[in-house]
């Protein structure tokens, strides 16, 4: 009767510490510029590039007992085609017409430079997170230069641990909104649209 005490003890403890580790996860977030654009360009051609500037793929962990196995991480690989497409379709939007490559043609790079995911250290069970994105805007012409920064940050509290679903969604939403917060600045397409 004692052996199965235990054994029932044993095998209660361990759930309990399975619960409170979390498996590393590889997001595939889906960035969308989400407002509308005015039109100034008479579609022009524009050279628009996007550039991972961030040190690491990975973003942060999740927390909980054992941080270190519950890193989430959005590759380069996954994410910049997915930017890239978006900030081509916000460019149509604006009026001008996004090509790869344009002698003299005006040129907009956009840098990820920051992708942020913050639990807090101190707590054995993941209730909130922190996410952070920072974009800059590089923008050229034969006129004129300019260089604008856009962040974008989300505190979410949870009641039981994100599954990769909903992190995914997380940064995708932040991520959606540092990308229009660069569109939305008028300044970017006054001087696409500005030779």
């Amino acid at each position: 009767m004692s052996s199965r005490l235990l054994l029932g003890l044993c095998i209660a403890a361990g759930l309990t510490l399975a619960g409170c580790a979390h498996s590393p996860q590889q997001l595939s977030p889906q960035p969308v510029v989400t407002a509308a654009l005015t039109p100034v360009g008479q579609g022009q051609a524009v050279v628009v590039r996007v550039v991972d500037g961030r040190s690491s793929p990975v973003l942060g962990t999740r927390g909980g007992m054992y941080p270190e196995t519950s890193t989430i991480s959005v590759s380069q690989q996954d994410l910049l085609p997915r930017l890239q497409g978006q900030a081509e379709a916000a460019v149509r939007l604006l009026g001008f017409t996004p090509t790869p490559n344009a002698y003299n043609a005006p040129q907009l790079t956009l840098t990820l430079t920051d992708l942020r995911y913050q639990s807090p250290k101190d707590s054995t069970y993941v209730t909130e997170a922190n996410i952070s994105a920072n974009i800059r805007a590089d923008v050229q012409n034969s006129v004129r230069r300019y260089s604008g920064r856009y962040g974008a940050s989300l505190n979410q509290r949870f009641g039981m641990a994100p599954n990769q679903q909903t992190n995914a969604k997380l940064v995708s939403d932040v991520l959606s909104d540092a990308l229009t917060r660069a569109f939305r600045d008028p300044v970017v397409g006054q001087v696409l649209n500005n030779q």
